[in-house]
């Protein structure tokens, strides 16, 4: 009979939910980078957008290639290892921490510039937004290393709101402000803005365009990613062209720039600090006080200041549990000490890990300086970007052999070799974008460089303690599940979640079931992992609790039965067991009925999936403390 060998990890994540995902992080971008991109740039911020997103698309293109060839969490630190070495690696590896914490500390600061905007108006300055910043970072910080469930679900209905929101504004605009003519008499080439000031505000506009590494890092999760990946980022790329091309030029429209004859100097309230009337810490709101909407004004501005602020808390969150996961894979890469990546006893999560860049997240909230933290996003971006496209390009040489599932547009041939343009003007811009921060902006150079040196100097130090090289690469070793088993195709599937007592009914059914035509009976053991936990994280008391309900289930069902536990996030275990029952042709599903909560279905969510979705047979089998009756089936 045909067997197959079974993953402990599931791969249950499709283009909607990476997709939304990453738009969550991209989308939420546009709340703060709007604001601070025009209080530079002024009447030349359409064009700013539309600029870098050019390089995006180059960007986006060298992600969707590169992950979808080694579909691993890490991003470009991944594709620097493939390409150079483990220190290339973790230089940009440590790069990505940046851009976690400044996400971290950039959404938390703007949270409450716009419930201020609302409710008030303290939380819009110094030092009520700093507080309340530093606040949401310590909750969710807490939130995180107790691991509390993330809802897919919830993702996808606020990512879609969210864009539906952005792309409502944006017509809106069109119809009741946008005067193309006045967009164009803003603009003084070389005086407002100044060069300089056109020059930094491109890398300071890519700050809307990160949140494409997140698909990059939910590699691991993605099912058929092969096509998920590249499906998901060009969706990201669409939804992203139609807001970030369009909503400046209605901003613009609708807050236009004016000649302040007191300090002699161009503004638009989309720039201006609140203490002089402007929107740079709510810009959106702004656009949405500034169109007038009749009898819908005051809700329309309720709504929007409400979304804003719980997109900008998400992505707070989002930055956090990319700080937990990021953390522990550097840890397993030997590349920062292991005690940072060490997770809970009790609830599974890197919580060393983020409590330490917790902190210095808040600390960079202390100095309440939002164009500081949009420089230095930019400074770790920019440095990321530019070492995933060189890396790129080093693997089109080096692993020409290499299956490609996807590969970016308009290859050209040099020296033998085919050549992405993309990852070259991509890698270019990212680059140049890079040396503008950095030069242009003493401050950030300082701040920047010193955050490299202290990271290259702890991986020194720890490596060299280890007795291991800068170069080579070294996992730490993880044990693998004690069952190591073969699935038959035509078994029964028994699926159980890891609970402290063991039901011995759901498998009595599935042997009774079985023993009709001597099928074999696979036992799948189900390990929710926090959101803020890699999805490989070690989970040794949960592991054990497995690994125990399947030597039980032997022990009941005899040579038939064999077993796995699986790791699945919060909300992906019906979809995890649909997707086994059909790559297993499962006979049948034996499940057992959930304990009926006050409220809720007598099905759990996982059990409603699976009834929805069934490939076949489903048996659910009553609780023991149910009246004992023949199992259902469906």
């Amino acid at each position: 009979m045909a067997e197959r060998r079974l993953h402990g990890l599931q791969r249950v994540l499709g283009v909607n939910a990476l997709f939304s995902t990453a738009y969550g992080n991209v989308g939420s971008s546009i709340y703060y980078a709007l604001g601070l991109v025009a209080g530079l740039a002024l009447g030349l911020t359409p064009l700013v957008f539309v600029i870098t997103g050019a390089f995006f698309f180059c960007t986006a293109a060298t992600y969707a290639e590169a992950t979808a060839m080694y579909p691993e969490a890490g991003g470009s630190s991944s594709f620097a290892r493939r390409a150079f070495n483990e220190f290339t690696s973790f230089f940009a590896a440590w790069g990505q921490m940046l851009n976690y914490l400044i996400t971290i500390a950039i959404s938390a600061f703007f949270v409450p510039h716009y419930l201020g905007g609302l409710f008030w108006e303290p939380l819009r300055s110094a030092p009520g937004d700093i507080i309340f910043g530093i606040v949401v970072v310590i909750a969710l910080a807490a939130v995180n290393i107790v691991g509390v469930k993330e809802s897919a679900g919830l993702n996808i209905f606020l990512a879609v709101v969210d864009f539906l929101t952005q792309l409502l504004l944006v017509l809106l605009g069109f119809v009741l402000v946008f005067a193309p003519g006045d967009l164009v008499d803003q603009i003084q080439f070389g005086v407002a803005p100044t060069w300089e000031q056109f020059l930094v505000a491109i890398p300071l506009g890519m700050i809307a365009y990160t949140g494409i590494e997140t698909i990059s890092n939910m590699a691991e999760e993605a099912k058929d990613e092969a096509k998920t990946i590249p499906a998901a980022i060009n969706r990201v790329q669409i939804a992203v062209f139609a807001i970030y091309f369009t909503l400046p030029a209605i901003a613009l429209s609708a807050l236009p720039v004016t000649f302040n004859e007191k300090t002699g100097e161009y503004q638009t309230l989309l720039g201006l600090p609140e203490d002089e009337g402007g929107y740079a810490g709510d810009p959106i709101l702004g656009v949405v006080k500034a169109i007038d909407l009749g009898p819908l004004q005051h809700a329309a501005e309720i709504y929007v200041g409400l979304l804003a602020a719980t997109i900008l808390f998400l992505a707070t969150n989002a930055g956090i549990i990319g700080v937990s996961r990021l953390v522990y894979s550097m840890g397993i890469h030997r590349q920062m000490p292991d005690q940072l990546r060490q997770l809970h006893p009790k609830y599974g999560t890197p919580w060393i890990g983020i409590i330490v860049f917790g902190a210095i997240a808040c600390i960079a909230i202390i100095p309440g300086q939002a164009d500081f933290l949009g420089n230095m996003y930019a400074f770790g971006a920019m440095l990321s970007f530019t070492i995933a496209h060189v890396s790129l390009i080093v693997l089109r040489v080096r692993q020409p052999d290499v299956a490609r599932p996807y590969t970016g547009p308009w290859n050209v041939r040099i020296r033998g070799h085919e050549i992405p343009p993309t990852a070259i003007i991509g890698g270019l811009g990212t680059a140049t974008a890079f040396v503008v921060v950095t030069v242009l902006n003493p401050a950030v150079a300082i701040a920047g460089v010193l955050w490299l040196a202290i990271g290259i100097a702890v991986y020194m130090l720890y490596r060299r303690n280890q007795g291991l090289d800068l170069k080579t690469t070294v996992k730490v070793a993880i044990p693998r599940p004690v069952v190591e088993t073969e699935a038959e195709y035509d078994s029964i599937l028994v699926a159980l979640e890891v609970r402290a007592d063991y039901d011995p009914d759901a498998l009595a059914t599935a042997v009774r079931l079985a023993a009709r035509r001597r099928r074999g009976i696979y036992v799948m053991v189900l390990i929710t992992v926090p959101a803020s936990s890699p999805i490989g994280a070690a989970m040794p008391a949960k592991e054990a609790q497995a690994r125990a309900i399947i030597e039980q289930a032997r022990l009941q069902g005899g040579r038939r039965v064999t077993g796995r536990w699986v790791k699945v996030r919060a909300g992906q275990a019906g979809r995890a067991i649909v997707e086994e029952a059909k790559t297993m042709r499962a006979r049948a599903i034996v499940m057992p009925l959930p304990p009926r909560t006050t409220g809720a279905s007598v099905f759990g969510k996982t059990l409603e999936t699976v009834l929805a979705e069934r490939p076949c047979r489903v048996i659910i089998e009553s609780e023991p403390e149910h009246p004992r009756r023949e199992p259902v089936r469906v």
